[in-house]
């Protein structure tokens, strides 16, 4: 069961429409929900025959559960305000708090992330991190690998270190690169903390666009025309995730640039192929034109997406509003 701390209204809680008590610090804590662990199907058969696989995932959500309930307890004893919510139950901008702690992995502080301006700071706790051991039990049946939390600073170990740190301000976030999109002229409302990718919905149809980078000066690389199977552009911070996995490099993580990647090129030739891979400076953008019927834009994965049509220009850029992310590496 959730607790809850006492706390205003709903409404004076998301929304700034009070001024924040002087006295008394507001955290919104973000949840990712227990139905992500589901081991039986609607009709309570199993969902799989394997016992150790049914085992494995229904302990990995008492995991989950048991970070959430220590969590609280920690918030309990603290002088601040807070709430939990479920991250699936959330639809509007988050304001009127001091910080936010997610409490899931990487996917939950960029799903928080699209509820975020540049203004308030988001805590990462790594609920459920991924045992070595278990992953080398059982390489042999299925992938035991449970959460990265690339971006997490903390465990339910050191929470309670690093949330004192920050309210003592001994700890201070970092300002993370996020992407922003405009669709002809027109600026989307999302921007990406990892990654965006645009391709055709359908992974067997190829998708064919052209894009150019483009310097303040208005100066222009050389158009590159591409059939493929679509293009995604990275921040820093996702240039580990996808990015890096495609054959990428990893950046520094406070890095203002983008990279960007053609996804399985077909026929690209030799004057072409160095330019299905690069760089987006932060003082550039990337124009590109989509050419194939539909396709979509998303955002951090698929939760997040926007369609686009033959016709289309894109613009993409790292001049979206920040992000203030308590890092791991700069916490411990």
């Amino acid at each position: 069961m959730l607790a809850f701390s006492p706390f205003p209204t709903d409404k004076a809680f998301f929304f700034d429409t009070e001024k924040k008590e002087m006295a008394r610090r507001k955290l919104l804590l973000f949840l990712k929900p227990f139905d992500v662990y589901q081991v039986t199907q609607s009709n309570a058969v199993p969902r799989f025959t394997n016992p150790r696989i049914f085992h494995y995932i229904d302990n990995r959500r008492k995991v989950h559960k048991e970070a959430i309930d220590i969590c609280q307890k920690i918030l309990q004893q603290k002088p601040i305000d807070w709430k939990p919510i479920f991250r699936n139950n959330l639809s509007e901008p988050i304001h009127n708090v001091d910080l936010v702690v997610t409490i899931g992995g990487d996917g939950t502080l960029l799903q928080t992330s699209h509820f975020l301006d540049d203004s308030i700071p988001v805590l990462g706790v790594n609920s459920d991190p991924t045992q070595a051991e278990e992953v080398e039990k059982f390489s042999n049946e299925f992938d035991a690998t449970r959460s990265t939390g690339y971006l997490c600073a903390t465990t339910v170990k050191n929470f309670e270190q690093v949330l004192d740190g920050f309210l003592e301000g001994q700890i201070a976030p970092s300002k993370l690169t996020r992407i922003s999109v405009s669709v002809n002229s027109k600026p989307l409302s999302a921007c990406a903390l990892n990654d965006i990718l645009i391709a055709h919905p359908c992974p067997a149809t190829v998708s064919r666009f052209s894009f150019k980078i483009r310097g303040n000066d208005q100066r222009c690389s050389p158009l590159v025309n591409c059939r493929s199977s679509g293009l995604r552009i990275s921040t820093a911070a996702g240039s580990t995730a996808a990015m890096l996995s495609a054959g990428g490099f990893a950046m520094p993580i406070l890095s203002r640039d983008l990279q960007y990647m053609v996804r399985e090129p077909i026929s690209s030739g030799a004057a072409n192929s160095s330019l299905m891979h690069g760089s987006i400076k932060s003082d550039q953008s990337m124009d590109a034109a989509w050419f194939s019927k539909e396709g979509f834009i998303y955002f951090d994965g698929s939760h997040v997406f926007y369609p686009i049509q033959s016709g289309d220009t894109i613009e993409i850029s790292s001049k979206a509003p920040i992000l203030q992310v308590v890092l791991p590496h700069l916490s411990s």
